[in-house]
């Protein structure tokens, strides 16, 4: 997919295309912050300990994980509007599924399909975006980044309040939504055939040979493991309703979305892209740290929660943007290797977390989070010698991506 329009100085000045993908976006991040809430409440009806209740991150994770080494397959032969609206389907199929479970093992199962139709969408829409903005790739990102974080930022409120009639309720509405969005997309995104390299599923994997893109990734997997950390443990020492849990996450998205529309190009302006994420790492570790020295304190945690947004807006934008530029190969081929190897750490890390809260205290899973993401940002500073501090162009052929090199730091 393809457009000829102009690059505008605006994020937010996008054909029609992008405007029906972000809006789907929305829908579909909505989907993970509608759990959120619910996972204590799921644990007590159901009689689950928390590191089984935290699978249903874990099957999602690893299943989307996998799957995103499929995607670029699928896409390059059904073409991108195809391909997000059998994402879509499989959601909405498999999120009603999850609503009408009675054991904690069928809804981790259902969750990993919601995951395969999560990672069919996710990876599709952000190239979509990318090759159909108006704007540059940074543009793009941060247009990708907004919608991500609006989903996240609604989602804990919607499924908080659905969460406070029955935990069942989110993800119904999942369901609900995600038919909406499914229905807009086929209105609103025009046909987009199959076109370019088709490519294969060893892509990927020499995409990963490139040390720019390795390090990204490498960096991601151990940052994802204190995101999950955060997302999947932090309702059960808070020990609220779903309602109020809701609304703690609510302001983590928040911050998460203004921070990747706002903060993140501004850091990336005056300290540059390799400073900014190494700093945002940093701090990450700190706040994990301190959440879990004083885990017995609600409102340190609940500080620290709504704190981690901040951080992780930046984080997810400046990363994001980093992986479109880390490598000579297509979008779609680049974002199905990152994506591969970050997952993995979204998928063992809630379990890890449930694992170390039951057997040691609270404070366990906080402090592997932030031992994971100082990992992370010792792999990053590392590696970016390999990174540009630029965005790296694209190649549309193998000449071009020969010609391309990514070793230098400006």
């Amino acid at each position: 997919m393809s457009t000829s329009v102009e690059p505008t100085g605006s994020p937010w000045r996008q054909p029609r295309a992008v405007w029906a993908v972000a809006f789907a976006c929305v829908i579909a991040f909505m989907g993970i912050g509608l759990v959120d809430p619910i996972l204590k409440p799921i644990a007590d009806e159901l009689g689950a300990s928390p590191s089984q209740t935290s699978l249903l991150f874990t099957s999602y994770m690893a299943i989307m994980g996998v799957a995103m080494l499929i995607t670029g397959v699928v896409s390059s032969r059904m073409g991108a509007k195809r391909t997000l609206l059998a994402g879509l389907a499989l959601i909405i199929v498999f999120s009603a599924l999850a609503g009408a479970s009675d054991g904690i093992g069928a809804i981790v199962g259902f969750r990993a399909g919601w995951g395969l139709g999560n990672a069919l969408f996710v990876a599709t829409a952000l190239s979509t975006i990318v090759m159909a903005s108006a704007g540059t790739v940074g543009q793009s990102v941060i247009f990708f980044e907004a919608a991500l974080g609006l989903g996240i930022a609604v989602g804990p409120i919607v499924g908080g309040q659905l969460g406070s009639i029955s935990w069942r309720a989110p993800f119904f509405g999942v369901a609900v939504l995600m038919t909406i969005a499914l229905v807009a997309t086929i209105w609103l995104l025009p046909s987009t055939p199959p076109e370019g390299k088709r490519t294969s599923l060893a892509d990927p994997f020499r995409a990963l040979r490139y040390p720019g893109l390795l390090t990204v990734a490498v960096t991601a997997l151990f940052y994802n493991m204190g995101f999950f950390t955060l997302l999947a443990y932090a309702p059960f020492p808070l020990d609220m309703s779903a309602s109020q849990v809701g609304w703690i996450f609510f302001g983590w998205g928040l911050l998460l979305a203004v921070c990747s529309v706002w903060t993140a190009p501004w850091l990336q302006r005056h300290f540059g892209t390799i400073p900014s994420i190494a700093g945002a790492l940093l701090l990450f570790t700190a706040d994990l740290a301190v959440m879990a020295l004083f885990v017995d304190h609600v409102e340190v945690l609940v500080v620290g929660i709504i704190a981690a947004g901040a951080l992780l807006g930046v984080n997810n934008c400046l990363i994001t943007e980093a992986v479109m530029g880390a490598a000579p190969v297509e979008r779609p081929v680049a974002s199905a290797a990152y994506s591969f190897v970050r997952f993995s750490g979204g998928a063992v890390a809630p379990w890890a977390a449930g694992r170390l809260g039951e057997e040691i205290n609270h404070s366990a899973p906080f402090w592997m989070g932030a031992a994971a993401v100082l990992v992370g940002a010792v792999v990053f500073m590392a590696g970016s010698r390999y990174l540009r501090g630029e965005q790296a162009p694209v190649p549309h052929s193998e000449a071009e991506g020969e010609a391309l090199l990514v070793g230098d730091v400006d």
